[in-house]
């Protein structure tokens, strides 16, 4: 191989090439790294633990890469409707769009990727180098931790932790082990997004005095399961008691799992989390205070869901203050999107374009001496450039944990209707024993030492 720092755990995958075709007579050169293919004992063996719409979506990204081999799905669900706009999802689904895909690619039938209902067998199996983690909030930490610790690269979906202590850990355990970490928080591989950031870095705007971050309001009914809030039996096929793990034990009806899950605080933490893993990650990228936070989080407010299971936020106002005077503001309102607003103008981006005003700010050219960002224009690829290269993701957990604590601090103040004062450094409230008490959640047995195991 070309990098001699790829991991040892890279596995040779020639002899799997015999299982992973219907008794081939004639061995594709594609499975032989021919004609512009990627041979076997080159490919990342990347696995899903996590089967559901957004698993279907970035699956479709990772089968594009040659380097990558998706061998293992693993879910809770079998398969079920309940997901996005009420369609089908679950491991078995997974599993077929994969061999399906494979089977075109190689004109072949193919049958070989495995399914999994519990992660720790993904995790155990030892020719997985990498996974991505496409779970509920709430099951986020203990897999990382455990992939970590397992030494495989992760994957994990944005937002990254349910709490502010689970991504402390999370950030933590990524850095102990050396692992490489690339958080789906995709607006960073975006060139809007990265525009108008190394404007505002190298002060085109002159002196940076706020950032806006509009967020969508509402619980949108993305599941067409938000009048099934009765409580049912279980289905065949989905183990819900697995689906809760650490969260607290409650009855079951389609409205409270799958795609609507976000709408309930003991699994994530509504619009504000959903895309705070987005746009205030993006304003801290330009404010540059990716590696800290703000000091104070005030003039929160917010209305509640009014539904029998949904719970969450559907409309917000939160600012937060930083030690600078910098102020960033999370609010929910129409124009989806971030803007930057400084002495000498501002500037604006969402995920299909940017703007400035004046618009001559957009003419400004950065200099070879000036601030140049990351540059990725593909997640994926660039988790696998750094799975090869380990070098850091344009997304790693440090920074990812640094944003959502601006959401999960936003949902905080406006639950206890307080204004905040919150030291970045320690990670605590100031002298505020109530709020410090919502930094973590109690977890259900016998999850509860599963993750002090490893934490401790």
């Amino acid at each position: 191989m070309k990098d001699n720092s790829r991991r040892k755990f890279i596995r040779k995958a020639g002899a799997a090439i015999t299982t992973a075709f219907a008794f081939p007579t004639i061995i594709p050169a594609s499975a032989l790294g021919k004609n512009g293919y990627v041979a076997p004992s080159d490919r990342i063996n990347l696995a899903f633990i996590g089967a559901g719409n957004q698993a279907g979506n970035d699956v479709k990204s990772f089968l594009e890469d040659e380097r990558v081999q998706i061998t293992s799905i693993c879910d809770v669900n079998k398969q079920s409707s309940g997901y996005w706009d009420g369609k089908v999802a679950g491991r078995e689904f997974i599993m077929k769009m994969v061999d399906d895909a494979y089977g075109e690619k190689y004109g072949k039938k193919y049958k070989s990727c495995r399914g999994h209902e519990d992660f720790r067998d993904v995790i155990d199996h030892k020719d997985i180098d990498a996974v991505e983690i496409v779970t509920p909030d709430h099951w986020h930490a203990i897999p990382v931790l455990m992939a970590a610790e397992a030494k495989k690269d992760i994957y994990c979906q944005k937002p990254l932790a349910l709490t502010i202590a689970e991504g402390r850990a999370m950030s933590n355990a990524v850095k102990k082990h050396q692992v490489v970490f690339q958080t789906g928080s995709q607006q960073r591989s975006n060139m809007h997004f990265r525009k108008v950031c190394e404007l505002v870095r190298n002060g085109k705007i002159g002196e940076l005095q706020t950032a806006t971050c509009s967020l969508p309001s509402g619980t949108p009914d993305f599941g067409k399961t938000g009048h099934l809030t009765e409580t049912v039996r279980v289905p065949k096929g989905f183990n819900y008691d697995m689906w809760l793990g650490p969260a607290p034990e409650a009855p079951y009806c389609p409205a409270r799992t799958h795609v609507n899950f976000r709408w309930i605080l003991d699994y994530s933490g509504g619009m504000v989390t959903d895309w705070g893993g987005h746009h205030p990650d993006i304003a801290q990228w330009g404010m540059n205070t990716e590696n800290t936070g703000p000091v104070k989080i005030q003039n929160a407010k917010a209305k509640w869901a009014e539904h029998p299971i949904w719970n969450t936020a559907t409309e917000f106002y939160f600012e937060c203050i930083y030690e600078n005077g910098l102020k960033l503001i999370v609010t929910s309102s129409e124009g989806n999107g971030v803007k930057f607003s400084g002495t000498e103008g501002s500037v604006w981006a969402s995920r299909g374009g940017h703007d400035a005003d004046p618009k001559s700010i957009l003419e400004a050219e950065i200099g070879p001496d000036e601030t140049h960002l990351y540059k990725s224009d593909n997640h994926f690829r660039n988790f696998i450039d750094c799975v090869l290269s380990r070098e850091e993701t344009i997304a790693p957990a440090e920074v990812a944990h640094r944003s959502i604590t601006i959401a999960h601090l936003g949902n905080i103040a406006m639950l206890l209707q307080q204004d905040l004062d919150w030291d970045p450094q320690q990670e605590k409230f100031v002298d505020n024993e109530e709020a410090n008490k919502m930094l973590s959640r109690k977890m259900r047995e016998p999850w509860d030492k599963v993750y002090q195991q490893y934490i401790a």
